[in-house]
C-alpha cells in the first residue's frame, strides 16, 4: 500500500471521473449517497448520545458509499445493502477512526474559544442565531480562522482513513497517519479539486440559476430543488476517484511515483 504523488491537474479530473461513474448507475449511487446522509441525520437526533453515535458510524457508512462506487467501477451487480457493507470490514478500527475524528473536531472547536470566548463553539454545538454584530467582530473572525487552520489537518487525517482501514485492514492510528501524509503529498491536486468543487457545486449553478431567475423566478426555484440529487452523488463519486487514483485498490495498488 503506497500513496502516489500526483500532478495538480489530476484534481480537476477527479470530479469529471466522478460524473462518469455516476452515469454508469445513477440510481444506486444516489441511493447510497442520500441513504448515508439520511441515516446519520436520523441517528444524530437521538437525545444526548445521537451526535456521538453518528460520529462513530460515519466512517462505517462512508465506507459503504465507497464500496458502492467500487462495485459500480468494477461492473459488479450490487443492491442497496452495499451501503451497510462497512459493518463487515474492520469495524473496530472504523469506530475508533470515528471517535478520534470526533475528539479532534471538538478539540478544534474548544480552542476557538480562546479568540471569541466560546461564541463559535456555542453556535456549532447548540445552534442559535448569529447576530450581525457578532459575525463582524474581530474575535469571531479570528475564531473562524483558527477553526479553518486547525480543522484542515483533522480532515486530512480522516479523508482516506476509512478505506485504508476497510480495504487494507490497517489499524486506526496508522490509517489516519497515512491519510494525513497522502493528502499532504498531494496538496496540489487537492487544491485543484477544491477549486473544481467550488465551481461545480456553487459558482456555476448559482450563475445558471441566477440567469434563469431573471427570466422566470418560478422556473429557477423549480430547477434548484432537484439540483442536490445530481450534485451530491457526483461529489461522493469523486471521493472514490481520488482515493482510487492515489492508493489504487487492494491487490492492485499503484507504484509510488
Amino acid at each position: 500500500m503506497q500513496a502516489r504523488q500526483l500532478p495538480a491537474g489530476r484534481g480537476f479530473a477527479w470530479l469529471g471521473e466522478g460524473l462518469q461513474l455516476w452515469r454508469r448507475n445513477p440510481a444506486l449511487l444516489t441511493f447510497a449517497s442520500f441513504g448515508y446522509l439520511l441515516l446519520l441525520i436520523l441517528v444524530s437526533v437521538v437525545p444526548f448520545i445521537g451526535q456521538i453515535i453518528a460520529s462513530l458510524l460515519t466512517p462505517v457508512l462512508s465506507l459503504g458509499v465507497l464500496n458502492t462506487c467500487r462495485a459500480i467501477d468494477a461492473g459488479r451487480k450490487a443492491g442497496p445493502d452495499v451501503l451497510f457493507s462497512g459493518f463487515q470490514q474492520n469495524l473496530p478500527a472504523l469506530i475508533v477512526i470515528g471517535g478520534i475524528n470526533f475528539a479532534g473536531v471538538w478539540l478544534v472547536l474548544g480552542l476557538t474559544a480562546i479568540a471569541d470566548g466560546g461564541t463559535l463553539f456555542g453556535l456549532m454545538t447548540s445552534g442559535g442565531k448569529l447576530e450581525p454584530e457578532i459575525a463582524t467582530s474581530t474575535g469571531f473572525t479570528m475564531a473562524l480562522m483558527i477553526a479553518i487552520a486547525l480543522s484542515t489537518p483533522v480532515m486530512m487525517a480522516y479523508w482516506f482513513a476509512p478505506l485504508l482501514a476497510g480495504w487494507w485492514q490497517v489499524p486506526a492510528p496508522k490509517a489516519m497517519f497515512f491519510s494525513f501524509f497522502a493528502c499532504l503529498r498531494n496538496w496540489r491536486p487537492f487544491l485543484a479539486y477544491s477549486i473544481a468543487l467550488a465551481l461545480f457545486g456553487a459558482v456555476l449553478p448559482g450563475i445558471v440559476l441566477g440567469i434563469i431567475g431573471t427570466i422566470s423566478p418560478t422556473l429557477a426555484t423549480l430547477l434548484s430543488v432537484p439540483l442536490p440529487l445530481l450534485l451530491i452523488p457526483i461529489v461522493f463519486a469523486s471521493f472514490y476517484t481520488n482515493a482510487r487514483d492515489i492508493f489504487g485498490e487492494p491487490g492492485n495498488a499503484p507504484e509510488e511515483a
